[in-house]
């Protein structure tokens, strides 16, 4: 029986990129949540874009057999995503061919609206994606197969470029140019120092703090000879030294986003890791194992995430090609990184970020990433 909406969760993704590939895909009813379709096949040697785009594809598919009228397609792939709704161009000869197919069929449902999701709320379509990897990384020839080989073979037709042998993240780019965000971490406050949770708590630096903050900014300024805009948290450990930093590179002047704010750690702000254990042991013990997780009447990282990936959006379309310094906290700049380098949530406890470490990453038009730095505090040796 044809339904009329439907939510569509695609991924796809390849062992060493380009390498073993495949993808997966789930079609479900969005009041219910109820599974309607999977879809999943391992596709050889390709690369991670490749693979994404091959799981919308079939994703659609999936919802076109199903008879829907409306498609909420979901995928944690920025590049597919920001390229099907059009706002970045496909400037990689091997994904034109795909996203054509992609744009072929949604023109067959009355509406569909692309979203970005992050990994973690894309479990069930990764889960498949990673069974189909398994498959292709075995030799596994699973059923399709053929039929995906001759897809492939279309594509070097169409294109003379194999994109299963050009790894769109490793391709020179002579033409275009990143936007490079500078992410600092604030200098020292009382709180770092006694180690207390401090997120939403407006805690000022202290002496140690702003020295470092100066520290800082004479680090940036060598770093980047231009900077286009200073972008901070609000609070005024971050204001303060973003401050600093804007009076070493021109003067700009310091904007803040609210995006950017520490995550608000509810109950447990002021107190000590240990506190915390004694006190809310049960409590704790859920926020480690998940992101989804919050702190009692705090803020989930799934939540945090979600914010700072706006910031980060508007800071690319803001100032293409660019330098930005963006001077924030421990939680946004962990999640930045951790979505920059395609990594796990258990990234988020294993990085160790300083105050007034520095962190640069580069991000490229059509969607690359190239991560400069982490936690660079070379600059803090005398202070």
């Amino acid at each position: 029986m044809a339904v009329r909406a439907v939510v569509i969760e695609a991924d796809g993704g390849s062992r060493g990129n380009p390498g073993p590939a495949g993808y997966g895909a789930v079609v479900r009813d969005p009041e219910t949540g109820e599974v309607l379709a999977e879809r999943s096949e391992s596709i050889g040697t390709a690369t991670n874009n490749v693979a994404e785009y091959r799981g919308l594809i079939a994703g659609l598919e999936a919802a076109a057999e199903l008879g829907a009228a409306e498609v909420e397609a979901r995928m944690d792939s920025k590049l597919v995503v920001e390229q099907m709704c059009g706002r970045w161009q496909i400037k990689h000869p091997g994904l034109r061919p795909l996203a054509a197919q992609a744009a072929g069929l949604v023109s067959r449902f009355t509406a569909v609206r692309f979203t970005w999701v992050p990994r973690e709320r894309n479990r069930h379509a990764d889960a498949l994606a990673n069974a189909a990897m398994d498959a292709a990384a075995s030799g596994a020839a699973p059923a399709g197969a053929g039929k995906a080989a001759a897809r492939e073979a279309a594509v070097v037709r169409a294109t003379g470029t194999d994109p299963a042998t050009t790894p769109a993240s490793w391709e020179p780019r002579p033409t275009e140019e990143a936007t490079r965000l500078i992410l600092v971490r604030h200098g020292e406050t009382e709180r770092t120092v006694q180690k207390h949770y401090s997120g939403r708590g407006d805690v000022p630096l202290t002496d140690r703090g702003r020295a470092q903050a100066r520290a800082t900014a004479a680090r940036v300024a060598a770093l980047a000879p231009s900077v286009a805009a200073v972008v901070s948290s609000p609070l005024s450990r971050c204001t303060a030294t973003a401050e600093e930093i804007a009076a070493q590179v021109g003067n700009p002047p310091v904007r803040t986003d609210d995006d950017l704010i520490e995550c608000d750690f509810g109950v447990w702000e002021g107190h000590t890791f240990a506190e915390v254990r004694e006190r809310w042991a049960a409590e704790l013990d859920a926020w480690l194992a998940s992101t989804r997780v919050a702190p009692p009447r705090g803020e989930s990282f799934v939540t945090v995430a979600e914010r700072t990936g706006r910031a980060v959006d508007r800071l690319r379309s803001a100032y293409p090609g660019e330098t930005v310094v963006v001077v924030s906290h421990v939680s946004p700049i962990k999640l930045v990184l951790r979505d920059a380098l395609a990594a796990g949530d258990a990234f988020l406890h294993r990085l160790y970020l300083d105050t007034a470490g520095i962190s640069v990453l580069d991000l490229y038009p059509d969607g690359g990433v190239a991560v400069r730095s982490v936690n660079d505090t070379s600059h803090l040796t005398d202070v």
